[in-house]
């Protein structure tokens, strides 16, 4: 089974830790673009990112969901 995890915030990235810890790990997984944080204004990846990186899953970060973006998601 071929799975596409799309979400963004700290809760998704829960579900999608505890997703990959019961054996459920997806093919590639679908987040918001990194956003300007603090005072610095620096790039912050999204909790979605961050865990998708530690779980060393494939990540994408369309700004939207246009026919390229959904191409990609055809091929995986």
């Amino acid at each position: 089974m071929r799975i596409v995890f799309m979400g963004t915030p700290e809760f998704a990235a829960m579900v999608l830790r505890a997703m990959c810890a019961e054996g459920y790990a997806p093919t590639l997984v679908v987040s918001q673009p990194d956003r300007p944080k603090g005072r610095g204004r620096k790039l912050a990846p999204t909790p979605v990112h961050q865990a998708a990186d530690e779980l060393g899953l494939p990540i994408i970060q369309p700004e939207k969901l246009d026919d390229t973006a959904v191409e990609r998601l055809r091929d995986e």
